[in-house]
């Protein structure tokens, strides 16, 4: 938990002094306050999505686990677009395109894409097992050969994908991995 203190034009990070424990944070703070919040943070109130950004700033968006439901979507103005993972069911090359027509379709001028746990073609050694062993639970992924799914991420021509790598972005340093 951090806070940031203006200091002539820089941000200070303080840390907080239960953030290497936080089981301690929790009970010291849900003893101390009416609910489980530290002192130094404050509640605000959701803004619309087409809230203009002020100049100077720069607006994440940040999203998960839309699971191939991308139509209809009404996605918030902002500047970088971060997909944390789940934006297939099962990480079929077919879902993988489908999400990156709709990356391409956005208006964010970074879109940057991190896998989750459904997308299960990423992971090569999961897929070569379940390919092996024909598993009943995901009975459209284990029909597909190797070379379906060996390079699926190059499907994702409209984004930045990381996987245990980092990119920086108008000075943002971001870091990115699936596990």
């Amino acid at each position: 938990m951090a806070h940031g203190i203006p200091a002539q034009g820089k941000v200070s990070i303080t840390v907080d002094e239960y953030s290497s424990n936080p089981t301690q944070a929790f009970t010291h703070y849900n003893i101390n306050q009416s609910r489980f919040q530290p002192p130094h943070v404050h509640m605000v109130d959701p803004i619309p999505y087409d809230t203009p950004k002020p100049a100077g700033h720069t607006r994440f968006v940040c999203v998960s686990d839309t699971h191939s439901r991308t139509d209809g979507i009404q996605m918030p103005y902002g500047d970088i677009l971060l997909h944390t993972g789940d934006f297939t069911e099962l990480g079929l090359p077919s879902e993988v395109k489908k999400f990156n027509d709709w990356l391409g379709n956005l208006p964010y001028e970074y879109k940057i894409v991190i896998a989750g746990n459904h997308e299960l073609t990423f992971d090569k050694e999961f897929m070569a097992d379940l390919v092996k062993q024909d598993y009943y639970r995901f009975p459209s992924v284990s029909k597909l050969k190797p070379e379906d799914f060996d390079n699926v991420q190059s499907l994702l021509t409209n984004s930045i994908y990381l996987q245990d790598s980092e990119v920086t972005v108008k000075g943002f340093r971001i870091y990115g991995a699936p596990w």
